[in-house]
């Protein structure tokens, strides 16, 4: 196989995740989380942890059913499988570009639907109860994600990757360039993520907690809460990115690897 699609992918990937990076690295703490810092109530971190933990345990109980409703996973399975079969017949560039496409398509409807429940629950004051809906739409743009490139997200494993992505991406500084580093060294060498579960999920609920108590405690707050909503397209954002550049990751280091054998 010609390897020059492959290398110039990863070269566009590799300038990605840097201006990524870059972006989280000079990430600073908005005027408006300092003039909040005060008044933030001393039980709300604890109750937006639990939260998250819960909504967690929902997702991968009975949740993933009731997500995989919101779209088609047979079809994202099977464009993947018609992509792999052109990309055999032509490793081109325009073959491989097809991958991940539908990701960035599902993305846009994703954001769209997740400003709209943000703002619209900001504006009757529901902050923590908008919890459970958060997480179950970031996790159907990473299943999307996943789907795309080719990954199941049925097994432990996969769940796990899963957390420890979103952990990740919602660091910023140099907690964000290290932990980005050990899962890009990780999946280099492609091998998969160890954990407890129960340890990750409480690691990724901390994450999310660190960078969203302020935002939603304002959504708490009457009319004046669709702004602390309007927020959740912002983490949604992120996330999104952030997955389709380490499933793109996966996918390329895969590919380069069966060229290699």
């Amino acid at each position: 196989m010609d390897t020059k699609p492959i290398e110039r992918e990863w070269s566009v990937l590799l300038k990605s995740e840097e201006k990524f990076a870059a972006a989280r690295m000079k990430a600073g703490t908005p005027i408006i989380n300092e003039k909040l810092d005060k008044r933030i109530p001393e039980k709300l971190r604890e109750t937006l942890n639990i939260a998250f933990n819960k909504a967690f345990q929902i997702v991968f109980e009975k949740g993933t059913g009731v997500i995989e409703k919101t779209y088609s996973r047979e079809k994202y399975e099977m464009d993947y499988k018609l992509n792999e079969y052109a990309y055999e017949l032509k490793d081109d560039k325009k073959r491989l570009k097809k991958f991940g496409k539908k990701a960035g398509r599902a993305k846009k409807v994703n954001m769209a639907v997740s400003c709209a429940s943000g703002i619209g629950l900001g504006l009757a004051g529901v902050g923590i109860p908008d919890i459970p809906l958060f997480t179950a739409a970031v996790f159907k743009s990473v299943y999307e994600t996943a789907l795309s490139f080719g990954y199941n997200y049925d097994t432990d494993e996969e769940k796990l990757f899963i957390l420890r992505l979103i952990e990740v991406a919602m660091k910023q500084g140099i907690d964000f360039a290290e932990d980005n580093t050990a899962l890009n060294k990780l999946i280099d060498k492609g091998g998969q993520y160890e954990a407890d579960m129960d340890e990750q999920m409480n690691r990724t609920a901390q994450s999310m907690t660190d960078a969203m108590i302020y935002m939603k405690f304002l959504q708490g707050m009457f009319v004046v809460g669709a702004v602390g909503g309007a927020w959740d397209v912002v983490y949604m954002n992120r996330i999104t990115n952030y997955a389709i550049l380490k499933y793109k990751r996966r996918f390329l280091v895969n590919k380069m690897k069966n060229i290699d054998d």
